[in-house]
């Protein structure tokens, strides 16, 4: 019996031992990406990787490279589901909240603000995320207040009297929502860009369309998702 369970022990330690040595410190990465030097790490991420396939580190620093924000939320997913105990798996969730909360998701944003809280109670992030609800809250009870008058309903004129758009999309490099924002101008679609900061995070929201009834804004929400592969939701112009 000893003869077999020391040798397994010994092989269990000597498997940390490699697992951990082939571990990749991120953080000058991560600091040059907020230098905006973010090519730089992305063309070196392929011979990091080459070199150090059992780093998990370096499945976060290429979540935080991806530019699609859907992309960037499945690693980032996935790199916590695999590697619960990484000290990045708590950022991780964190930037899944940011992302759902940038496009107006409250509800799922919540849910994984309620995980990031119940398996990392210590983490940094849930304070800030937490500051994020409480704003939304203000701001919500501010509108509940100052729409509580009877107020006359003002005729529409032109289209700038509109009711409803489409947040289209929301990125967190610039040249990507300028790109979805040139496909619909090509089309002579109404569009614009507006700025979201969250948690440190800026994004750049995409806005389509001009609508005076929700149902004809849960129509045109339909044929863009669908054409454009987008993931888009209605809003109300008075909440922009």
């Amino acid at each position: 019996m000893n003869r077999i369970f020391f040798p397994i022990i010994f092989l269990l330690i000597i498997l940390n031992v490699i697992s951990f040595a082939q571990e990749v410190d991120i953080v000058p990465y991560l600091k040059q990406i907020e230098k905006g030097e973010s090519e730089a790490v992305k063309n070196l991420l392929p011979k990091l990787k080459k070199d150090n396939p059992q780093s998990a580190n370096l499945i976060f620093l290429e979540g935080v490279l991806t530019e699609n924000g859907q992309d960037a939320v499945s690693i980032y997913q996935n790199f916590v589901e695999k590697y619960p105990n990484n000290p990045y798996a708590d950022a991780a969730l964190y930037r899944i909240y940011s992302y759902y909360y940038a496009l107006g998701f409250y509800e799922t944003a919540g849910k994984v603000l309620k995980n990031l809280t119940d398996k990392y109670p210590d983490s940094p992030y849930i304070k800030m995320a937490k500051s994020q609800e409480e704003a939304k809250e203000e701001t919500a009870s501010t509108e509940k207040t100052e729409t509580t008058g009877i107020q006359k309903p003002v005729p529409v004129k032109n289209d700038s009297d509109y009711k409803f758009t489409i947040q289209a999309g929301a990125f967190v490099k610039i040249e990507n929502a300028q790109g979805l924002k040139s496909e619909f101008e090509s089309e002579g679609i109404y569009c614009e860009m507006k700025e979201k900061n969250i948690g440190g995070t800026t994004f750049h929201v995409i806005y389509a369309g001009k609508f005076n009834s929700r149902t004809d804004a849960e129509k045109f929400l339909q044929q863009i998702n669908s054409r454009y592969n987008l993931n888009g939701r209605i809003v109300e112009k008075e909440k922009l």
